[in-house]
């Protein structure tokens, strides 16, 4: 009885020690787990603030500089002259801008329609273990330094188009053009593949369901709502196209004149840049004309990011 009476006496106090060391418990998970999630979310404010930040520091110095050169040079004079003699104070900027327009359309006039058409084997048309091959390899080429290709195009691209065009220089716009397309090409087909991919399969059940033929169905149908995602895709290949430097440097000649033919030796916004940057006076007409056409690189990019921005709104998977 004594027993009884004793265990009685002592459960109680032990039930309010249990239970208020449960609470205890309790609320230190909830003050933790409050504070984790506060600095966390200030982890992630601060990052983006100093991306931010670096983004327009960036912006800031370099148009800085870049329209320095206004002070000694007009505005039309570096936009459409395509005299660039530094040594005379000439810095018309025409022929790398006319030369970066052209090596990007000719890039994507030829890595687009290749781009599209592995895509859409991929993802129609190509059996399971044809894809488990064929995918990783397109993400090992994106991951190849530029350099690497630049030196093959040296090596063996340039000999190969003098062989069989019968030039006496084969560097200049078309084998720069061919280098890029096949840096751009794995880009432009993953992305594709990944938008054509997304379509709901509803969509082609439907048109089978409707009497289309597989041609009809993919180019009919599957193409036409995957659209936004093929544009976005080649409009990240023009962006890398544009802003490529080192693989453009070793094909193209590197000669200030204009791309008169796909076989004269010319230069680009880029490898101008890169290739007189390291020699030029920081002070000087020259180098903020460098800066200026970093500027005008910078901008394109900008403007195609936007682009990007428009057409893929947020959310959207297709």
């Amino acid at each position: 009885m004594e027993k009884v009476v004793e265990k009685a006496s002592v459960n109680p106090r032990s039930s309010f020690s249990l239970e208020q060391g449960k609470k205890t418990s309790w609320l230190d998970r909830t003050v933790r787990a409050r504070i984790s999630d506060q600095l966390f979310k200030l982890f992630c404010l601060g990052s983006g603030f100093i991306l931010c930040v670096t983004l327009f520091t960036i912006i800031y110095f370099v148009g800085k500089t870049g329209f320095l050169t206004f002070q000694e040079v007009p505005l039309t004079t570096f936009l459409f002259s395509a005299e660039w003699v530094p040594e005379n104070n000439q810095f018309g900027a025409f022929l790398f801008i006319f030369g970066t327009l052209v090596l990007t359309a000719l890039t994507l006039l030829i890595a687009t329609p290749l781009s599209l058409g592995i895509a859409i084997f991929l993802s129609e048309i190509a059996p399971t273990w044809v894809k488990r091959i064929l995918r990783p390899v397109l993400d090992l080429l994106v991951g190849i330094p530029s350099v690497v290709y630049g030196y093959l195009g040296l090596t063996v691209l340039i000999p190969f188009i003098r062989e069989v065009t019968g030039q006496e220089m084969g560097d200049g716009i078309l084998a720069a053009a061919l280098v890029l397309a096949i840096m751009v090409l794995p880009t432009i087909t993953r992305i594709s593949d990944d938008s054509i991919s997304f379509v709901p399969g509803k969509y082609r059940h439907a048109a089978y369901a409707l009497g289309a033929t597989r041609t009809q169905m993919i180019f009919g149908v599957v193409l036409p709502a995957a659209r936004k995602g093929i544009v976005t895709a080649i409009i990240l290949g023009m962006a890398r196209a544009l802003g490529e430097t080192m693989a453009v440097v070793m094909v193209i000649g590197n000669t200030a004149q204009l791309a008169t033919g796909l076989f004269v030796p010319t230069s680009v916004l880029t490898s101008n840049i890169v290739m007189q940057i390291s020699n030029v006076p920081f002070d000087s007409t020259w180098n903020y004309s460098l800066y200026m056409m970093a500027f005008l690189l910078l901008f394109l990019s900008l403007v195609l990011i936007a682009i990007i921005r428009l057409i893929r709104p947020k959310g959207e998977t297709a």
